[in-house]
């Protein structure tokens, strides 16, 4: 098994491609039903570029969207959560209710009159699993066959009873498929994170490639805030297992070189008497994601130079890695 050549981690082509063919057409994970569960709100993302937003109808429908007026393409609502009774273009103010269908523009004029029936929001693809919440904008597939075999490996994981508790966003110099690299492997932890190595029983560690996900394992020692658990989906998001919650994240490519993590922190007791412990898990789970990002940023520029081509994938440790760079290397078609 050998590592993906260096060159598509650096292509500007490589990743308009994987625009296309990864992100546009696989369901991306956005975060909790919850967040849209109410009438008139609303979920705007980024998706490697695209924007697009969810929004729950006053009729109880949840709609999604893609992120742009129809006049002439500005972006309708920025990223992030909120409330909104019909969408405002900010723009030229043309209004859309919240079924999407334009209900006036302003100012436009007569010679002809504009149609609004013609110009509704362009939909995109909506779907939710046990409170965790899909958009797609072109799905090859549904979100339950992207999912794979991952339904029946968290089957007796309590997660609807978790509460969304708190949203971070780490963001960091390297191509998204190096942190994904570096996700799905446990063979950097004794160099990179001695602290979290040290609370590992890590000749236990196993990793292992499942249908439309990455499995890794080790038994934790005493006073190890992970469960020994942690889980990577095709293709950019995670969900690792703490007592009495977890955490999502995704894996979003802001350019070739940049790259956002966007956390999610689920807990079952949300009670301020608990406050103090789930802060202290919060912390501890983003100081390893920092240690990741500098490794990865460091791997980057080495892959810039254009020196490094490739090299041998460890059969115990890095099956994940191999998994996910094939997947990648399919729908690049090389």
């Amino acid at each position: 098994m050998l590592n993906l050549d260096a060159r598509y981690y650096v292509s500007p082509d490589t990743l308009l491609q994987e625009r296309r063919s990864i992100f546009a057409r696989s369901w991306q994970h956005l975060g909790a039903v919850a967040q849209v569960a109410a009438p008139n709100a609303y979920l705007a993302a980024d998706i490697a570029g695209y924007k697009i937003f969810v929004l729950r109808g006053k009729d109880g429908v949840l709609r999604g969207f893609k992120n742009m007026c129809r006049h002439r393409g500005a972006q309708l609502l920025e990223d992030g959560t909120g409330k909104c009774n019909g969408v405002r273009c900010p723009y030229h103010q043309w209004l859309y209710d919240d079924k999407g269908e334009l209900k006036s523009a302003p100012w436009f004029g007569d010679r002809p009159p504009i149609v609004l029936e013609d110009w509704p929001l362009e939909k995109i693809h909506v779907d939710e699993w046990r409170g965790l919440l899909f958009a797609a904008i072109d799905p090859e597939v549904s979100l339950i066959e992207q999912l794979g075999a991952l339904p029946e490996e968290l089957a007796d994981e309590p997660i609807e009873k978790y509460t969304l508790d708190r949203q971070d966003k780490v963001e960091f110099d390297a191509n998204w498929k190096v942190y994904t690299d570096n996700f799905v492997e446990g063979y950097h932890i004794p160099g990179i994170h001695p602290s979290f190595f040290a609370a590992l029983d890590y000749k236990e560690f196993a990793t292992t490639a499942h249908k439309g996900f990455v499995r890794m394992t080790c038994p934790p020692r005493d006073g190890l805030f992970y469960r020994g658990k942690w889980l990577w989906m095709w293709p950019n998001w995670t969900l690792s297992l703490f007592e009495g919650g977890m955490n999502t994240s995704r894996i979003n490519p802001l350019s070739v070189g940049r790259t956002e993590q966007l956390y999610s922190f689920y807990f079952e007791d949300v009670s301020p008497a608990t406050k103090a412990a789930r802060d202290k898990t919060i912390a501890g789970n983003l100081a390893v994601v920092q240690e990741d990002c500098d490794v990865c940023a460091g791997t980057h520029k080495n892959y810039e130079t254009g020196m490094f081509t490739t090299g041998p994938l460890s059969s115990r440790h890095e099956e994940g890695v191999y998994y996910f760079q094939q997947r990648v290397a399919r729908a690049l078609r090389v």
